[in-house]
């Protein structure tokens, strides 16, 4: 199975440190104080995070927090951080860490990220019948969904400067539904959360595969605890050469047309 082949340099880089006494500046860490692990994940996000009628989570995200908190030797409980509320949880302390999370220059300043546990791109998600949308340039003039706090729509709009029409939605799942009913023509966002709602709808939905704008999905985590930080980067990277994380990439979005071929160790960010 082609997703299992994992180019592994930077975790051997990132494992040296992780064993080194003076890699997380020697301070006591809040986070590794507790007993149990508090995760923020989308709910509304197939394949990454999706909340069940039962109250219980599942997805890509809850399984890669389910194994972190396994190598730090902890529990783990889950609540629902959407786009619009996951810096407010972390700030407030409700949550200890959220998934799904765009490393981007102006959240770092405000948060540390552990990771990125996953690098991927921002892609096109349309309905099956379209055919005139290959690329980001075709979205000129197109109705595009626009998540509240996503910032997605906003890399097309101001970023590639794309004279896309923005249409709000609070979640994917409503992009979805709008989709569906031709409310609007196209979603961009992560290509995991597309090939996670393309594989939910079936036929209905086709992922471009328009691959443009690297995105490093991190762990948002508070700035001051850097030993915590450092703590998940080294789970992260056991995450990837134990084989768990291609595992992992093919249990959620095998058979969505997303390339599995090569699942790439991304290069961590800092955790000072």
């Amino acid at each position: 199975m082609g997703f299992l082949r994992v180019r592994r340099t930077a975790a051997a880089i990132v494992l040296g440190c992780a064993a080194l006494a003076g890699c997380a500046g020697g301070e006591e860490s809040p986070l590794l104080a507790k007993g149990t692990l508090v995760a923020g994940v989308r709910p509304d996000l197939p394949g990454l995070g999706v909340r069940l009628p039962d109250g219980r989570f599942e997805g890509l995200d809850v399984d890669v927090a389910r194994y972190v908190a396994g190598r730090l030797g902890m529990g783990v409980r889950f609540r629902p951080a959407l786009a619009r509320d996951r810096e407010r949880l972390l700030r407030e302390g409700e949550v200890d860490l959220v998934l799904t999370f765009w490393v981007e220059p102006e959240w770092k300043l405000r948060l540390a990220f552990a990771g990125p546990y996953y690098l991927s791109y921002q892609d096109i998600l349309v309905r099956a019948d379209e055919r005139e949308v290959r690329g980001v340039r075709d979205l000129k003039g197109r109705r595009l969904c626009a998540v509240a706090g996503a910032g997605a729509a906003e890399q097309v709009i101001e970023e590639r400067q794309v004279a896309a029409v923005p249409v709000p939605a609070r979640g994917y799942d409503e992009c979805a539904a709008m989709l569906a009913d031709r409310r609007v023509d196209a979603i961009t966002t992560n290509d995991t959360i597309l090939a996670g709602l393309q594989k939910r709808q079936g036929t209905g939905f086709r992922l471009v595969n328009a691959r443009f704008g690297e995105r490093r999905t991190g762990i948002g985590m508070r700035r001051d605890d850097p030993g915590g930080c450092e703590a998940v980067n080294k789970a992260i990277t056991r995450m990837y050469q134990d084989g768990t994380a291609a595992r992992l990439m093919g249990k959620w979005f095998g058979g969505s047309g997303l390339d599995l071929s090569v699942v790439e160790v991304p290069q961590f960010e800092g955790c000072e």
